[in-house]
Order: C-alpha cells, then sequence, then structure tokens
C-alpha cells in the first residue's frame, strides 16, 4: 500500500465583480480610457458609464432568469467593456476583448468564462458586433441604453457638438422589461434643446443591434421617445402603454 498522499486540488474561488473593481490594472485602464475619450470630445465613459452598464447588464439577466454565475459574468462584461478606449477609440470593443483575455487568465478565470465576456466586449458595437451568448446580448442594451445629461462633460454644452446636445436633452431615460410578454423597452424623455432626429442620426445603428441583441433573448425591443414608439412597425405612431407586468432594470 502507498504511503504517498492524494494531490487533492482546492477548487478555486470564482472570481467576481468585487474582485475585478479592486484590480488597480483594471481601475487604470478605465481611468485611462475615460481620459483619452475626453480629450477626444465624447461623453463620460469612466467610473459612472461602467457602474451603469454592469448593474443594468445584471439586472437585464436577473430578470430573465438566468443562472447567478451568467450574471455575475455579465456584470464583469458590463465594468470592463470599454477599456479597449485606453488604446484607441476605433475597434476599442475589439482591442478590449483582446487586453481582457490577458487579464482575466491571469487571475484565474476559467476559459470558459473568459471566452463568454471577450465574446461580449467584442461584440458590443455596432460596427462590427452582433450578439454572440446571452452576456453579450445583455451587455449591448445596457450599453445603448446609456444616453443622458450626465455624460455631458462640459460646464457649458457645446450647441455644435451633436453628441453633447442630444445627451444635454434627454432630462430621464430607463430600460424596462417585460419578461411576461417577452418586451424590452428603451424609455427616453428628451426636451427641445435637441431633436429625435438628431437622437436617430447618432444612435439608430445603436438601436439596431439593440433590435437584435432583445431577439437573441428571445424579446422584443421597443425604443419609446416622448411617449410614441419609435420602432413600430404599425402604419401610425403607437403610443406607449406601461404593462402592469414591467419591470424597470436601470434608471438614470
Amino acid at each position: 500500500m502507498s504511503n504517498k498522499k492524494e494531490n487533492i486540488t482546492t477548487p478555486k474561488k470564482p472570481i467576481t465583480l468585487d474582485i475585478i473593481r479592486k484590480k488597480p490594472e483594471i481601475a487604470e485602464l478605465i481611468k485611462a480610457a475615460n481620459e483619452y475619450l475626453r480629450i477626444r470630445g465624447y461623453t463620460e465613459h469612466g467610473l459612472r458609464h461602467v457602474g451603469f452598464v454592469s448593474k443594468t447588464t445584471t439586472n437585464i439577466l436577473k430578470e430573465l432568469n438566468y443562472d447567478e454565475r451568467t450574471i455575475e459574468l455579465g456584470a464583469i462584461a458590463g465594468w470592463i467593456h470599454d477599456i479597449g478606449n485606453a488604446v484607441n477609440r476605433k475597434n476599442h470593443g475589439l482591442i478590449g476583448a483582446s487586453m481582457a483575455y490577458g487579464i482575466l487568465t491571469k487571475i484565474g478565470m476559467p476559459a470558459s468564462e473568459v471566452c463568454a465576456i471577450i465574446g461580449a466586449i467584442g461584440n458590443h458595437e455596432e460596427e462590427n458586433g452582433i450578439p454572440v451568448n446571452c452576456v453579450s446580448a445583455a451587455l449591448i442594451l445596457a450599453d445603448k441604453a446609456d444616453a443622458h445629461r450626465t455624460r455631458v462633460r462640459a460646464t457649458i454644452i457645446r450647441e455644435n457638438d451633436i453628441h453633447d446636445r442630444v445627451n444635454y436633452a434627454i432630462k430621464k431615460n430607463y430600460l424596462s422589461i417585460d419578461a411576461q410578454n417577452k418586451v424590452i423597452k428603451l424609455v427616453i424623455f428628451m426636451d427641445s434643446s435637441s431633436s429625435v432626429m438628431d437622437y436617430l442620426q447618432i444612435y439608430l445603428s445603436r438601436m439596431v443591434l439593440s433590435e437584435q441583441a432583445a431577439e437573441f433573448l428571445g424579446c422584443k425591443f421597443e425604443l419609446v421617445i416622448n411617449n410614441t414608439v419609435i420602432n413600430s412597425h404599425s402604419k401610425t405612431p403607437v403610443p406607449n402603454v406601461q404593462s402592469d407586468t414591467e419591470v424597470k432594470v436601470s434608471t438614470d
């Protein structure tokens, strides 16, 4: 009989959002990305934005009854989805996915989970992305929902900058889910300092991607601006009607 002891490996604790948030490397990448975009004249992409996206991605997956680990992966993807902006705005999703692969594998996340997250990060932009898994779909919806006056950096709004003008005009917005009727709805209230046409000039392709993301999750996507359903397929505009089963998953 052998006296050699069995090599029993203690299972590693799962990587959580709390662990990710405490990593100095990630914090610096988010800070650098936000500063780079400030220099380029973009709206806020720092802790406020990544916090919003992380929480909203989490809430979407919760409301659609995904398991706890998938929900946690959504939270992590939301927190680090924009780190590629530390390098360049163009293709920042693809850059960020490559960066995230190295970071997440280094800290011991299983390959299957890493793949889910980098697939989400690499596909969250409308230029070259499509929903490829449930985390990806939820991340797309959360990211594209974040248009609001709190994202405008300037003390004096740049009237000639359409991004400033549109975001500042949005006084309130929220994303909601009616899980029973399979509807995901982005509701926006704009004042007259900008227009729906201005909004669509920036966000139309992002809303098309949001429709695809909702469909991937088995739902229909509705864009509602000032109480009118913008992407209705009926011949006349349809007023927004709030369902009793509708739950807000984000708020600004």
